[in-house]
C-alpha cells in the first residue's frame, strides 16, 4: 500500500538510567512535556467561536478541526522537534505493517456526517487550570484533602489509608501534597499548612505500632515482625507482609505472566535496570502480540463488581495513587482534568450524558445499566449478520442517518419506531454517532489524557496495567457502556475471515470514534497528526485484545483494602474497650459476648455455609486442600429438585462476607481453605448477585 502524507516514526519519552528510586520516600521525578491537557469537547465546527485569530488556511492543512471531538489543548512547554519525511517506525507498535488508511477514511466520514449537520451542540472551551488546581483535585478524590487544609474528611482515616501504602504510592502522595503546600504558602493562606514531612512521619509512627502496642511490619521494609499474641491467638490480624507482598529483587516476572500481586509502580521500579532502551518497542502484528494471562490465584480472582460499594471506594482512591505512582516512576506526566461542564439536553437519546440517559431508561427497564439505545443498536447490527463484509468501517449514507436521528428522538420509547428501515451500516453510523454525541467522553474528561498517555509507557505489560487502573477509575456507567461495546467489538472481530475486520481494523474505525483528540488553537504537524492517530489506535487495540483482563482487580489492591479495614477495626476495638472501661463495664463479659454464635459451634477446620434463598439454608463444610467455592455451591445445589437447580445454577455465588473486607463474590476457582486462612472471620452466604 502506499504511505499516506504524514506517516513517521517518531521517539517517545523515556526514563534516564541516572533516575534512581531512594527508598526515603523522595524521587527525582523526570517533569514530562509530553503531554496534552483535555481543554473541552467541542462537536461544533465553529473554530471562530474557540480562537478568531488563527488562519482559516488551518482547515485545509488538517482535519483536526471539525465536529464531534474532544479536543486536547497542547502545552506551551511541548516541544516536538521537526523531522524530514520518515518511515513508518516504532510508533506504531504492532500497527507497523499495517497502513492508518482506515483510521484517516473514519476520520474523513466523520467530517462528511458533520457537514450535513447531525452533531451540532456548542463549542466549550475550559480555562487552564492554575498552578496547584490539579494537585489539590488529585488529593480530594484520593480522599486526602486534610492534608492540605481544612476539610469535612476525617484525618483518622486519611492516616489509616496512608498507612497501607506501597513506597511508590507515598511517594506519589508526597509529590502532590508539597506542590499544594508550596501553592497555598505563595497565596499566603492564613490557616496552618501542615509539612509534608511531619504527615509521612505521622503515617511511619502509625506503621510502627498498633494501637495495643503491637508491633507492625512497615509496608516500606521487608521486616517480618509478629503481631500481638491476642490477636495471633484469636486469627484477628493477617500478617501484613502477606496483605502487601515485598517486590522481588532478582526473579522478574515473565513477559507474559500480569503480576498482581505486587504494586504495579514497584515492579517498574524495579525492572527499570532491566530495560535500558526505553524508546525500543516491540514491532509485530496481531498475532504475535503476547498473550498476557494471570496466574492462578488461590485466594480467587476479584472483578469489578464482586466487591461491597464500600470497599470499591477504597479500590478506587488506590487505584488513583497506583496509576499516578506508575506514571511518576515512568517518567510519564499524568495530570487529571476536571469535568467540563458542558450544557446537554435533559431528555432524548443522542447528545446527552449516560447518568442522565440511564436515569431515563431506568423508568422504562429498573435496573438497566446500559443506555437501551446502545443495547438496541448492537442489536439491530447483530440481527443483521456479522459477517457482513466492511462491518463499522462503511458508512450509512449521511443524508439517512440524519433522519433516522431526528425520527428516533421522537419514536424511540413510544415504542413505535420502525427499526426494519434501519440497514445494517446505518445502525453501525447510528452507534458511533452516539458515542461521539456524548456530552463527555466515554472514557471520561478526567481520564481522556490519561488513556491516550498509555501509548508513552515503554512495555506492553506496563501499557495493560495502566489500562486496568483506568478501567477501575471510569465511573459506573461509563465502564459498563464501554464494556458492553468491547465484547460488541470482539463478536464482530470473531468473524473477521468473512467481515474483514481483523482487531486492527475495528481497532483504527473505533479510535476517531471514542478519542477525536486534535489540537486547539495550534496547528499539528503531520508527525503530530500520525503520533495521535497512531497511539490512540494502539491504545483501542489493547482494550479489545485484553478486554478480559481489564476488568480485574489487582490482588494487591484488594490486600490493601484488606489491611485498612483491619487496621479500622483495630482502631474502633480499642475505642470500644475505652468507652467500657470508662462505663465499668465488665470487659471478660463483652469479649464473651462479641464471640458469634457460629465461632462457638464450628470446630477447627470446619466452616458453616448460609444458603437462605436454597432448600437447604445451612451446611457445615470440612475445609480440604482441594475444596473450591465451585464444590460448596454444588453440594447446595445438589439438594435442589431437578428444574429448581437448573434454574439457581449461575444465579446464585458463594460470598465472602466480613472479617478483613466487606463484601467479596468468590469466583469458582477460589481456594476456600486458602482464602479461610487469609480472612478467618469472614462469614459464607450463598445469595444472587444485587441487581
Amino acid at each position: 500500500m502506499s504511505k499516506l502524507p504524514g506517516e513517521a516514526g517518531t521517539s517517545f519519552p523515556s526514563v534516564s538510567g541516572s533516575q534512581k528510586y531512594a527508598p526515603s520516600l523522595t524521587m527525582n521525578w523526570l517533569s514530562g512535556s509530553q503531554g496534552v491537557v483535555l481543554t473541552a469537547y467541542h462537536p461544533s465546527g465553529k473554530d471562530q467561536a474557540v480562537g478568531e485569530s488563527h488562519a482559516k488556511g488551518d482547515e485545509e492543512a488538517t482535519c483536526s478541526r471539525r465536529y464531534g471531538q474532544y479536543t486536547m489543548n497542547q502545552e506551551s512547554s511541548t516541544k516536538v522537534t521537526e523531522k524530514p519525511p520518515f518511515d513508518r517506525s516504532s510508533s506504531q507498535d504492532s500497527l507497523d505493517e499495517l497502513s492508518m488508511e482506515d483510521y484517516w477514511m473514519e476520520v474523513e466520514n466523520i467530517k462528511r456526517s458533520s457537514e450535513n449537520g447531525q452533531e451540532d451542540q456548542e463549542v466549550v472551551v475550559v480555562k487552564e487550570p492554575g498552578e496547584g488546581e490539579l494537585e489539590e483535585e488529585w488529593l480530594k478524590e484520593a480522599g486526602l484533602s486534610n492534608l492540605f487544609g481544612e476539610s469535612a474528611d476525617d484525618p483518622q482515616e486519611s492516616m489509616v489509608f496512608l498507612s497501607t501504602l506501597t513506597r511508590t504510592q507515598a511517594a506519589a502522595v508526597q509529590k502532590r501534597v508539597e506542590t499544594v503546600s508550596q501553592t497555598l504558602r505563595k497565596k499566603n493562606k492564613q490557616y496552618h499548612i501542615p509539612d509534608v514531612r511531619d504527615i509521612f512521619a505521622q503515617q511511619r509512627e502509625s506503621k510502627e505500632k498498633s494501637p495495643d502496642g503491637s508491633e507492625l511490619q512497615s509496608v516500606r521494609t521487608n521486616e517480618n515482625k509478629h503481631q500481638g499474641e491476642d490477636d495471633q491467638a484469636h486469627g484477628k490480624v493477617v500478617d501484613a507482609k502477606e496483605l502487601i507482598p515485598s517486590v522481588p529483587e532478582d526473579t522478574p516476572a515473565s513477559e507474559t505472566d500480569i503480576n498482581l500481586e505486587v504494586s504495579f509502580a514497584e515492579q517498574a521500579v524495579n525492572q527499570k535496570e532491566s530495560f535500558k532502551d526505553k524508546t525500543q518497542r516491540s514491532r509485530r502484528n496481531d498475532a504475535s502480540l503476547p498473550s498476557f494471562r494471570l496466574p492462578k490465584d488461590k485466594t480467587g480472582t476479584t472483578r469489578i463488581g464482586d466487591l461491597a460499594p464500600q470497599d470499591m471506594k477504597k479500590v478506587c482512591r488506590l487505584a488513583l495513587v497506583e496509576l499516578t505512582a506508575l506514571y511518576d516512576v515512568l517518567g510519564i506526566e499524568l495530570k487529571q482534568q476536571k469535568a467540563v461542564k458542558v450544557k446537554t439536553k435533559d431528555s432524548g437519546l443522542f447528545g446527552i450524558p449516560l447518568t442522565v440517559l440511564l436515569e431515563q431508561d431506568q423508568k422504562k427497564v429498573p435496573g438497566t445499566r446500559i443506555p437501551l439505545i446502545f443495547q438496541k443498536l448492537i442489536s439491530r447490527i447483530e440481527e443483521g449478520g456479522l459477517e457482513t463484509e466492511g462491518l463499522l468501517r462503511i458508512p450509512g449514507a449521511a443524508i439517512r442517518i440524519k433522519n433516522l436521528c431526528q425520527e428516533l428522538e421522537a419514536k424511540f420509547y413510544e415504542g413505535t419506531f420502525n427499526w426494519e428501515s434501519v440497514k445494517q451500516h446505518d445502525a453501525a453510523s447510528l452507534l458511533k454517532l452516539f458515542l461521539r454525541e456524548l456530552p463527555h467522553p466515554l472514557l471520561s474528561v478526567e481520564y481522556l489524557k490519561a488513556f491516550q498517555a498509555v501509548q508513552n509507557l515503554p512495555t506492553k505489560k506496563e501499557q495493560l496495567q495502566a489500562l486496568n487502573l483506568l478501567v477501575i477509575l471510569l465511573p459506573d456507567a461509563n465502564r459498563d457502556t464501554l464494556k458492553a461495546l468491547l465484547e460488541f467489538l470482539q463478536r464482530v472481530i470473531d468473524n473477521k475471515e468473512k467481515n474483514k475486520m481483523t482487531v486492527v481494523n475495528v481497532a483504527m474505525v473505533m479510535a476517531p470514534n471514542l478519542f477525536m483528540c486534535h489540537g486547539l488553537g495550534l496547528k499539528s504537524t503531520e508527525q503530530q497528526e500520525f503520533v495521535m492517530a497512531a497511539g490512540t489506535a494502539n491504545t483501542m487495540h489493547l482494550l479489545i485484545k485484553y478486554q478480559q483482563l481489564l476488568w480485574t482487580i489487582p490482588k494487591f489492591i484488594v490486600n490493601q483494602v484488606r489491611k485498612h479495614n483491619t487496621e479500622n477495626q483495630r482502631k474502633d476495638k480499642k475505642a470500644m474497650k475505652k468507652l467500657l472501661k470508662k462505663m465499668a463495664y465488665d470487659r471478660e463479659k463483652y469479649e464473651k459476648q462479641d464471640k458469634t454464635a457460629s465461632d462457638a459451634d464450628v470446630p477447627q477446620g470446619v466452616i458453616r455455609v448460609q444458603a437462605p434463598h436454597l432448600s437447604k439454608v445451612s451446611m457445615a463444610i470440612q475445609l480440604t486442600e482441594e475444596l473450591k467455592a465451585s464444590d460448596v455451591l454444588a453440594r447446595f445445589l445438589s439438594q435442589e429438585s431437578g428444574v429448581a437447580q437448573t434454574l439457581k445454577k449461575g444465579e446464585v455465588f458463594l460470598y465472602e462476607i466480613g472479617g478483613n473486607i466487606g463484601e467479596r463474590c468468590l469466583d469458582d476457582c477460589t481456594y476456600m481453605k486458602d482464602l479461610h486462612q487469609l480472612n478467618p472471620n469472614a462469614e459464607w452466604v450463598i445469595k444472587p448477585k444485587p441487581v
